[in-house]
């Protein structure tokens, strides 16, 4: 069991998204102690909720996947910068958390997380000085960020011209892939890096990191992508005498090639750093989880998001409009998924057939099985694809159990 995490007390009042609460503010725990019915309690549409059942499943099997493969998980904490659900990640084993931004360090260090990997390159003066200070202050703060470039160590050398002695800044050289984003495209390049962080006051060489993402569907390439890292960790243990360097990669689509190959390793630290399995999808992860070809099957993660919508119109046989649009629901990795109706009088059926067609800013285009009868005043339950753009259009989002019961309320801090 990790330390609690300081989460911050966030207020529920007339500003909150997708509840009517005309009444005198609460604190999100006031609020899920009064355990309200998703469809009787003092919401409107649309909203965004989270499934307890499908949360728990998920961190479950990846913290036994990272378990059983002796593959420490650092989850990206950028899919909901969500300290409630950061704590679940924690408490079930994850070794420390993911940061995109330099922003989403300082979140994560006033939540209380003690040990971040920003996977970035980091050049700003000001937040590498921040760095430096937070690891003199506190003892059980462990921090490593990505250096790709001569200028990047340059640029965290000078932030700490003139510091007095300290801990150094750990840094990990990064390893990206040609047409790619960050990261040397070469051995020869990283090594030089590393030799220039070596040389450079204040600075300690952590290890390599890489991501496999840009490589897409071509499972020959990511896994000569992860022989090239675990070489380069090889190079830079033999060059510099590291005794067990870390070795961090892995996002939501191949993290069974990262276990295969890094996993249970005890000449590397290897540390995966997948996130968006903590509420999955029914789009894209759902398409390209690796527990198609695991024998848990594809069934280990479900979709913990759920965007509830009211249908206002049926203008036409076969087209219904749900109020429901790109202010709430995420479209970057495909439109929403349509799951199951729920009538007016309060039965439910599977949204079979019917499709999301486009959206506007609050409206959605629904094409409908004319079979199905879709009225004004249905409710349709719509999943996401990508949960990594969804958590950050709800500050707010209740969580409810398999009864339809909210049990818990998380904010989210982008």
């Amino acid at each position: 069991m990790t330390d609690r995490l300081d989460i911050p007390r966030e207020l529920i009042d007339w500003r909150t998204k997708g509840l009517w609460w005309t009444g005198a503010p609460v604190t999100l725990e006031e609020f899920a102690d009064r355990r309200f019915h998703l469809f009787t309690g003092p919401f409107t549409w649309p909203l965004m909720v989270l499934r307890s059942s499908a949360l728990d499943r998920n961190i479950a099997a990846l913290a036994a996947f990272s378990e059983r493969h002796g593959l420490p998980l650092a989850p990206h904490g950028k899919t909901s910068m969500a300290p409630a659900l950061i704590q679940r990640q924690l408490d079930a084993g994850a070794w420390g958390v993911t940061a995109a931004t330099a922003n989403q360090v300082l979140d994560y260090r006033r939540f209380g997380v003690s040990r971040i990997i920003l996977a970035n390159e980091l050049l700003h003066s000001r937040v590498l000085r921040w760095v430096a200070d937070e690891l003199d202050r506190a003892p059980d703060f462990d921090f490593l960020f990505y250096a790709d470039s001569a200028e990047g160590v340059t640029a965290a050398a000078g932030a700490l011209a003139g510091r007095p002695t300290g801990r150094p800044l750990r840094v990990l050289v990064e390893r990206g892939v040609p047409g790619g984003r960050t990261g040397c495209r070469n051995r020869g390049d990283l090594l030089a890096v590393a030799r220039a962080v070596v040389a450079a006051p204040g600075l300690d060489l952590a290890g390599v990191a890489g991501y496999e993402g840009p490589l897409g569907d071509d499972a020959d390439a990511v896994r000569s992508f992860l022989r090239d890292l675990s070489g380069d960790a090889a190079a830079l243990a033999a060059e510099h005498g590291l005794e067990r360097p870390v070795l961090t990669v892995g996002g939501s689509a191949w993290f069974d090639l990262v276990a295969e190959e890094i996993g249970g390793r005890e000449d590397v630290l290897p540390i995966l750093r997948s996130g968006a399995y903590v509420a999955h999808d029914d789009g894209l992860y759902r398409r390209t989880t690796p527990y198609r070809r695991l024998p848990e099957g594809p069934g280990s993660l479900v979709g913990a998001l759920e965007l509830w919508a009211q249908v206002v119109s049926a203008p036409e046989r076969g087209r219904a409009v749900a109020a429901l649009g790109r202010r709430e629901a995420n479209y970057d990795q495909g439109l929403p998924i349509p799951r199951v109706l729920r009538r007016a009088d309060g039965t439910s059926a599977r949204a079979s057939g019917v499709e999301v067609t486009a959206l506007n800013d609050h409206h959605a285009y629904l094409r409908v099985p004319p079979e199905l009868g879709v009225r004004p005043g249905d409710l349709v339950s719509f999943g996401i694809s990508h949960p990594c753009t969804a958590f950050d259009r709800w500050r707010v989002i209740p969580v409810v159990d398999d009864r339809d019961t909210v049990v818990d309320v998380v904010a989210t801090y982008f």
